[in-house]
């Protein structure tokens, strides 16, 4: 096909005119947009894998029918939805045709509103998959900066920009963000963009470490230099020598100590304690707060000579929920992530996952996000407000025994919810009625082959 169209179009095929237009027009009536044909050739004209429509096709046609023509679409792109529209002894057809990729079948006779429902989860899923294609295919595409700070934002594409313009400089930075907004992920790409990329990337959690022994871990210490400390040991500082030096939640240094690292910054160079030798510094310092470090000083606790000293260069990280349109991209480069961990695939992203993911406030950022992906691929997210905590702590036994048990009572819930009508449970789950159908008998649950109409 030429991908002449990018509407969401229904390819509406069936050789009985009287019918193909009454289903046309029934259809957009429903506002939906339906370009119909007689014959499948013409309508295998109009398809291709740009395709972002659905397609409905009777079974029964004279020349090429609609399992022949099926064939076709599925071979341009399996991902297309094709819905087949049968006759009462075409159903075991049709079942077959679903093994073969058809996304659902509408038996005869059949309400138009009825197939304008289908129709509407079919281009629903037909969007997700070219969506999904366009976030892999980016994802593919990206280089350099762009594959660890991951967005089409126009604040990211600043943010990798002022990266990209200061990586190669010796500059000290202050990064700014919220809890979980990837500060350390901005400072590591400051190194390993850098000309100190081989050197070490030291990282230094400022809230983490009990202030006696805090001068310790950043400066080091001769043996004998105070009470327990039998050998020599390398600070932090000393050990980034020809790297970088990242200082989190640099806001909760006590004090005293901010005076002490504001003259290494100044002097590029330190003293052990119990020693008077000055040992020289070649770092660059990367500094990260939550906190508005100007007013912090203002306020008195924090040194106003350090926060001018570090803050050559200044770094914002927006916050999740001022970048909704990056969650899509994000959530698809965290969940690679989590399936080269854990060695899973990763399910199909659904309407529902969709919808949950952008109306969250995000309050954890993208740390939070990236533990749903983790829980997507693992198969135990089931929503922010329907046990989206669960683990697999919740169930007992080897991890896939979990996963199994986890899926089963997602399908009951489900069932239970919609009153055993079994449409509604796959348009919650935003799977095909096959792909339910294999589920329950796959779990043994009672059901697979009732009526859901």
């Amino acid at each position: 096909m030429n991908g002449k169209s990018q509407k969401p179009d229904i390819l509406l095929v069936d050789d009985d005119d009287d019918l193909r237009h009454a289903l046309r027009q029934g259809l957009e009536l429903d506002d939906l947009a339906v370009t119909d044909f007689k014959r499948p050739a013409d309508a295998l004209d109009a398809i291709g894998r740009d395709f972002a429509g659905a397609v409905i096709s009777d079974i029964r046609m004279p020349g090429m029918d609609g399992m022949q023509f099926m064939a076709e679409v599925l071979e341009i792109d399996p991902a297309i939805p094709v819905i087949l529209v049968t006759g009462h002894g075409d159903i075991q057809i049709a079942v077959d045709a679903m093994r073969e990729g058809a996304y659902d079948f509408i038996p005869k006779p059949f309400r138009v509103q009825d197939l304008g429902a289908v129709s509407r989860r079919a281009l629903e899923k037909r969007r997700l998959v070219l969506e999904n294609r366009m976030l892999r295919s980016e994802l593919d595409s990206g280089s350099g900066i762009a594959e660890r700070i991951v967005g089409r934002s126009p604040a990211i594409a600043t943010l990798r920009s002022e990266i990209d313009l200061i990586a190669g400089t010796d500059a000290d930075v202050v990064v700014l963000g919220e809890t979980g907004a990837g500060k350390e992920v901005v400072a590591r790409a400051l190194h390993d963009f850098s000309a100190r990329a081989s050197g070490p990337f030291v990282a230094l959690n400022c809230a983490a470490l009990p202030p006696d022994i805090f001068e310790s871990e950043l400066f080091g210490h001769e043996a004998g230099a105070f009470t327990g400390a039998a050998r020599q040991r390398i600070g932090k500082l000393e050990h980034a020598n020809s790297g970088t030096v990242f200082l989190d939640e640099i806001e909760s240094m006590p004090l005293d100590l901010q005076a002490k690292l504001l003259r290494a910054i100044e002097d590029r160079s330190i003293e052990r304690l119990g020693s008077n030798k000055s040992i020289a510094l070649d770092v660059r310092f990367v500094a990260a707060t939550k906190s508005d470090l100007g007013r912090e000083a203002d306020a008195g606790r924090f040194r106003a000579d350090l926060f001018y000293r570090l803050n050559v260069v200044s770094l914002s990280i927006p916050p999740l929920r001022d970048r909704r349109e990056d969650i899509p991209l994000l959530f698809e480069h965290l969940a690679r992530q989590a399936r080269a961990r854990y060695r899973r695939e990763i399910p199909d992203f659904n309407p529902v996952l969709e919808r949950e993911l952008l109306d969250h406030s995000w309050p954890g950022n993208v740390r939070e996000l990236r533990n749903i992906a983790d829980r997507w691929v693992l198969g135990l997210w089931n929503g922010f407000n329907g046990g989206g905590t669960s683990s697999a702590e919740d169930f007992e036994g080897p991890l896939s025994e979990r996963m199994a048990a986890f899926e089963r009572a997602m399908i009951e819930r489900e069932i239970r919810k919609a009153g055993g009508k079994l449409k509604d449970v796959y348009a919650a789950l935003g799977i095909s009625r096959k792909g339910l159908y294999d589920k329950m008998q796959k779990h043994g649950i009672g059901g697979a082959d009732a009526d859901d109409d």
